[in-house]
């Protein structure tokens, strides 16, 4: 474990190779799982907002579970969003190669929104865990989600901590990516010597 500032972070995000690679895993982040995505209190209005836009785009068991459930769930203190039979985010659409996508996302690259999506789904697989004044980075990886990424990372020599700069940038800011990459390079220059 290494320290960024008020973060805590996993040696495994300095050392996994991961990227991507939606041909591979069809957007499993989006479809497999025991919960919804976790979702900040800061974040409910938008996501709100974003299913009064997008609601008539998604998949008609996403609407029913919204109407009867609602769009967000109270969880041990949090907030995740609502899924259809507990896996499938009820944000999913499915292209013509039957790739999960997130819709939020989509409108975002079409200019009807300008909200990404829920930042623990742009992380992914990096997982946040407050720890009084501190977050603590988990790489969370799960192998029939992730392995296709990280062979995809091993194949383009792509590490996690670049692959999710974006995303740790829109959560920390430029100065503390600059620091947290830096560190990266330590670690793993650590191991190799």
């Amino acid at each position: 474990m290494f320290q960024v500032q008020q973060t805590l972070i996993s040696d495994d995000i300095a050392h996994a190779k991961f990227a991507c690679q939606l041909t591979a895993c069809k957007g499993a982040c989006c479809v497999v799982g025991e919960a919804g995505a976790p979702v900040e209190q800061r974040e409910l209005s938008i996501l709100n907002k974003a299913w009064n836009l997008l609601k008539n785009e998604v998949r008609e068991e996403a609407r029913v579970v919204v109407e009867t459930k609602g769009l967000i769930a109270s969880r041990n203190g949090g907030y995740e969003l609502a899924c259809v039979d507990d896996k499938e985010c009820v944000f999913v659409q499915y292209d013509a190669l039957g790739v999960a996508k997130c819709s939020i996302q989509k409108a975002f690259y079409e200019g009807r929104i300008d909200w990404e999506k829920p930042l623990s789904c742009h992380l992914f697989p990096i997982r946040i865990t407050s720890i009084g004044e501190y977050d603590y980075l988990n790489f969370e990886f799960v192998p029939e989600i992730c392995s296709p990424a990280v062979t995809h990372g091993q194949e383009q020599n792509v590490y996690l901590a670049e692959f999710l700069d974006g995303p740790l940038i829109r959560k920390y800011g430029k100065d503390w990516y600059d620091e947290f990459l830096a560190a990266c390079r330590y670690v793993r220059n650590l191991q190799e010597a």
